[in-house]
């Protein structure tokens, strides 16, 4: 099949952004190859590590063996809203008869049956948006109070509509709704901070696009030791509440209004915490609400945290950060 057949074959494209973990991105390639499903389908892999792109270099290698449709790029731009940009980007300009994008992570794998699943249920409910499970393995043996922290908890129950999802991790969008946003779609001042996919995901429910959940298309996320531990987990309780302002301010709330949803937050962070420590007697999971209203009040300060900034890009993009976060 020559490559212009094959470019108007392509029904969905999966898209897989990876930055310095190319033996995880191979565990997520053989899962997409695995797919028990005939829907015609290709890989758009964007590695986000100019300076040594060792998982392009696997990706092309790999996907060109198992003879799947693919297209391989490196963003030297670093962050991970330019990594998805690009990758949504290239999937429709390199397949534009393709009409579903998804995307999975580098540290997850999709279980065989996740394509048929999520592309059913778009199909059959007409749905803009489709969300699917992230069922957490954890790589070394972890305690309770890690395993039932509400980090790693998600949305879960039968399929059904929902307002909207929150993550990129394992998601479908339809072509219609790139065609129908402004760009860029992931917003960049969201770039080393996260929360770029809730921001997204928050913009296509005000424009009422469709998001629905489908509780069989499941994807297995690893969770290495280093993001089990109370540290870890502490300061990712702070900077969801900072992620959460500032979705707030962009899309909801004046200054005003978010100074008082913040105290209101604070004062009942505490209720919500004592009624977590008695039902879990957990005091790790008793500190998420305060340390949520904690980042809250620091992101009202202009304090981000940017854990995806890697440290060679660090200097040169402090300004620049500063200037978007002017909420």
């Amino acid at each position: 099949m020559d490559q212009q057949t094959l470019e108007t074959t392509i029904e969905a494209v999966v898209c897989v952004p990876t930055f310095r973990r190319p033996d995880w991105l191979l565990r997520t390639l053989t899962s997409l190859k695995d797919q028990k499903s005939d829907i015609r389908f290709a890989i758009v892999v964007v590695d986000n590590d100019g300076e040594n792109p060792a998982g392009a270099d696997v990706a092309r290698s790999y996907l060109t063996q198992a003879n799947l449709p693919h297209a391989v790029f490196v963003e030297k731009e670093q962050g991970n809203c330019h990594a998805i940009n690009r990758a949504f980007g290239e999937a429709r300009a390199s397949f534009p008869k393709a009409d579903f994008f998804l995307m999975i992570d580098d540290d997850e794998v999709a279980s065989p049956d996740w394509l048929n699943a999520i592309i059913d249920l778009a199909r059959r409910e007409d749905a803009d948006i489709v969300g699917g499970p992230v069922l957490r393995q954890f790589e070394t043996p972890v305690s309770d109070n890690v395993k039932h922290h509400p980090l790693f908890q998600s949305i879960d129950g039968p399929s059904r509509r929902l307002d909207q999802i929150h993550g990129t991790g394992n998601c479908l969008i339809r072509r219609r709704v790139f065609d129908n946003l402004t760009s860029p779609e992931f917003d960049l001042r969201y770039n080393f901070m996260g929360g770029g996919d809730m921001d997204f995901f928050t913009r296509c429910r005000k424009a009422g696009f469709s998001t629905w959940w489908c509780e069989t298309a499941i994807a297995y996320e690893f969770v290495p030791q280093d993001r089990t531990t109370p540290g870890f987990l502490m300061t990712r309780s702070i900077r969801t509440g900072s992620i959460n302002y500032v979705i707030d301010r962009v899309h909801e709330l004046s200054a005003t209004q978010a100074f008082m949803k913040n105290l209101i937050s604070l004062g009942l962070s505490f209720f919500r915490s004592a009624k977590l420590l008695f039902r879990t007697r957990s005091l790790l999971i008793a500190t998420h609400p305060v340390l949520m209203s904690v980042g809250r009040i620091h992101a009202s300060i202009g304090s981000l945290p940017e854990p995806y900034k890697a440290g060679n890009t660090q200097e040169s993009s402090n300004a620049a950060s500063k200037q978007n976060f002017s909420v």
